[in-house]
């Protein structure tokens, strides 16, 4: 077993500043975690105190049932991956993997095979006599890594590993890292992962769930679908997708027993499911939440019965190739909508245009709290 569990753990320095805030949180015996928010958030510290690397000011972390607060890095049956990879640079890849088993005594037969079997899952075969100076960027993360999977820990830790990597090399790693985690539990092998990055695309691809932090205290540990449908809060929401979500001040009226979002003169109604949950909670001022992907480019002037829509002018387009996004204003407030390129092309003509008409698919729409920054729209 290789579960691991926060209990109120909280880290205060001395000079009294409170970086954790006793936060709660059960990882899986194996799976792949990975905790994501802005810098400062203090996801690095909380790994850190996982690792053993900083000292734990209050509460417990468990791994596997067992208490390791006082336990050195080494006793903990932990490997991690640091941001820098950390290589010897005096010695070669095959002795940069086999260092650490070779501080353990391990006999060298077993040394030298499970350095061949790490080699071999990560396609470095070939790079076994090289030092690190004659690595690529790539090439030197995946021995760091090796250099992990060698000690066959209870639990692997990642602190931001691909930040030093180009995009390209990065999106190689993602699939090398998501790969190894699904080879380690495909043989039955420990394979628990807490993995911190900064960077949302990394957690949503590789994430079996996903921890998002803010100032030290988890927002919403869920699966990327439902972070990314079902935000608990606006950090959350503003947080998870690219491009964010649209968050916009609107008033909600009781229109014939209808919930109604005004915005700029504009009405949009909300399906009968949300506006229950909102007005079994209550409101006062509200925000509301559209993501890009969720406004449609209206092709012809007939809009559907029960579709929602907004007018606006077209202020600005950004091309991706395959699609465009599409930023709108409708009076003072600004949206950004995701559009294939085809449809711009066809309706737009690739021109600004003043008096655009954009569906709304407010299924998928969000309500927040304005002064508590919670979602009173989710299903109760």
């Amino acid at each position: 077993m290789a579960e691991v569990k926060f209990n109120k753990l909280e880290k205060v320095y001395s000079n009294g500043f409170k970086a954790v805030h006793g936060i709660d949180l059960t990882i899986r015996d194996g799976e792949f975690l990975v905790i994501v928010g802005p810098s400062g958030c203090a996801k690095s510290t909380t790994l850190r105190m996982l690792a053993g690397l900083e000292n734990i000011t209050g509460g417990e972390v468990t791994i596997g049932n067992k208490i390791v607060n006082n336990l050195p890095p080494k006793n903990r049956g932990i490997a991690m991956v640091f941001q820098n990879y950390a290589l010897y640079p005096h010695m070669t890849v095959r002795e940069n993997l086999g260092f650490g088993l070779k501080l353990q005594k391990l006999p060298k037969t077993e040394i030298d095979q499970r350095v061949n079997e790490a080699a071999k899952i990560l396609e470095i075969e070939e790079l076994l006599e090289r030092l690190p100076r004659q690595l690529s960027g790539g090439q030197a993360q995946r021995v760091a890594v090796g250099r992990a999977i060698v000690k066959k820990p209870d639990v692997f830790l990642f602190d931001e590993p691909l930040s030093n990597l180009d995009a390209k090399l990065r999106a190689s790693m993602r699939v090398r890292i998501s790969d190894l985690h699904k080879h380690l539990k495909a043989e039955n092998r420990p394979a628990t992962a807490v993995y911190v990055t900064h960077d949302q695309t990394e957690a949503m691809t590789m994430g079996d769930r996903i921890c998002v932090m803010k100032l030290g205290e988890i927002m919403q540990v869920d699966t990327p679908e439902e972070l990314y449908n079902n935000p608990v809060n606006m950090f959350v929401a503003g947080f998870i997708g690219a491009p964010e979500m649209n968050l916009r001040d609107v008033t909600l009226d009781d229109i014939d027993g209808e919930l109604v979002v005004s915005l700029e003169g504009q009405h949009l109604t909300l399906p009968a499911d949300k506006a229950a949950s909102i007005q079994a909670t209550g409101y006062h001022k509200t925000v509301l939440g559209i993501r890009p992907d969720n406004i449609t480019l209206a092709l012809t002037d007939d809009i559907p019965e029960g579709v929602q829509a907004l007018t606006g002018d077209v202020i600005r387009m950004e091309n991706m190739g395959h699609e465009v996004f599409v930023y709108f204003r409708v009076g003072k407030e600004e949206f950004t909508a995701r559009v294939p390129i085809d449809d711009v092309k066809a309706k737009l003509n690739m021109e600004l245009k003043r008096g655009v008409t954009f569906m709304v698919d407010m299924n998928k729409a969000h309500i927040f709290d304005k002064e508590t920054e919670k979602n009173i729209s989710l299903k109760k």
